[in-house]
């Protein structure tokens, strides 16, 4: 009996969470049993070159020495108090460092929790219950984000998935990602409605789509006119492009942010914060009600201040963005010499690949009329060769701190081999 086999027993669908079960690529999960750098090792002995990085977290690589020695002093003093402890404070006090646009901050254990914290937070603060999303960002599966977009511009959005109330729906308004001229249409029609507009800077859940100029600005335009907060959800983006997120390398300031993954090391750990008058709209302050019995939890902040002390040193982007560079570059120009439509970007940390010739890539509609079928061919060819990459078409990679000359070597020598059969 094979572990899915098994799992699938217990555990609804096998997984606990979706895309770990290798739907969008066919056959069945890779079982890990343990990680170190830029390394995985299966249940039945591979090992694999990884690019999944726990979807983003782990910037340093698994089992970082200075973060597993941060964790296990810190277990030493109790697992988790429900009370204040000074590691909670030095954790946003970096977070703050790195990000000046958040002024205030509050600790949750998921991204989901930040994102659906944030969005509460902006309408109990504007008194408004319209929010903007785009079609092909991902902030998390509460019920105002699992929304699609209706049939026109102005359409407010339909139940992306069955236990979303329609009612619910009706305040949440899907648009085009990169798309500025229909976010000024909603706002000339209904600005003063709008509580927050949430957006990722950079997209990664529609694989990897940056912004193109004057889509950040035009958000930040409208929201700062019409009186509504602008989110930046940098849950996956945050410290993984650049030390302060999209954010600094856009020069966009929003009002409240989200990050996740990289600043809890690897532990589940997520955070919201920004304008110091909008946080102080949250409880115990304010009326606006949020609450967690593990956030801030030590062992979790303790991950994330030594992951967030590593990444602060001087050079250290500068070196992550050489090493993806250089993986980005080798698998294009691979891809040319095979006569493989490929299309790439990369910032920091952080890349995504389309089998498509149209590019640029910068809507959810050039991604979703990729190649999806090589793609799967490529992952399968990949993963025999000993290279472990996200499991879906729609979903961006990672490189660590971890992967030196040797990994980026084989991944390269990898896809050499696999690439003309596709």
């Amino acid at each position: 009996m094979s572990h899915f086999t098994e799992a699938q027993k217990f555990i609804a669908g096998g997984v606990n969470s979706p895309v770990r079960a290798f739907a969008g690529v066919g056959g069945e999960p890779v079982f890990i049993r343990s990680a170190k750098g830029a390394w995985l090792e299966t249940e039945d002995g591979r090992r694999l070159i990884d690019y999944v990085g726990s979807w983003g977290p782990m910037i340093l690589g698994h089992g970082h020495p200075a973060v597993l020695e941060a964790v296990k002093n810190t277990a030493d003093n109790g697992l988790s108090f429900g009370a204040p402890s000074l590691i909670e404070t030095e954790l946003a006090k970096k977070v703050c460092e790195f990000m000046p646009s958040i002024e205030r901050v509050r600790m949750v254990s998921s991204g989901t929790e930040a994102t659906m914290s944030a969005i509460r937070l902006a309408r109990g603060h504007t008194g408004r219950d319209k929010i903007i999303k785009f079609e092909g960002c991902y902030h998390g599966h509460s019920d105002s984000l699992l929304i699609k977009a209706g049939s026109g511009a102005l359409t407010l959005g339909v139940p992306s998935s069955p236990g979303v109330p329609a009612g619910l729906a009706e305040h949440t308004i899907t648009l085009e990602y990169n798309n500025a001229e229909a976010v000024r249409q909603v706002f000339d029609e209904m600005g003063p409605e709008i509580a927050c507009i949430i957006v990722e800077p950079i997209a990664g859940n529609m694989n990897m789509v940056p912004p193109v100029e004057g889509f950040l600005e035009t958000l930040r335009e409208c929201c700062t006119d019409a009186g509504t907060v602008l989110i930046l959800d940098e849950v996956m983006t945050g410290f993984r492009v650049a030390l302060g997120g999209a954010q600094s390398l856009y020069n966009i300031t929003p009002d409240l942010t989200t990050i996740g993954k990289v600043v809890g090391g690897g532990l589940p750990a997520a955070a919201f914060g920004g304008r110091a008058d909008i946080m102080a709209s949250l409880a115990p302050d304010g009326p606006v009600y949020q609450a967690g019995t593990l956030s801030g939890n030590p062992l979790a902040m303790a991950a994330g201040l030594a992951t967030l002390e590593q990444i602060g040193v001087p050079g250290f982007f500068e070196s992550l963005s050489a090493r993806t560079t250089e993986l980005v570059q080798g698998l294009l120009q691979i891809a040319g010499e095979a006569g493989v439509p490929l299309t790439c970007e990369m910032e920091g940390g952080m890349f995504g690949f389309v089998f498509s010739d149209d590019g640029p890539i910068r809507t959810f509609s050039q991604v979703a009329t990729a190649d999806v079928d090589r793609f799967r061919k490529f992952f399968h060819g990949m993963l025999d060769a000993g290279i472990y990459l996200a499991p879906s078409a729609f979903e961006a990679g990672f490189v660590s701190a971890a992967h030196g000359d040797d990994e980026i070597s084989k991944t390269l020598d990898a896809a050499r081999a696999v690439f003309p059969t596709l």
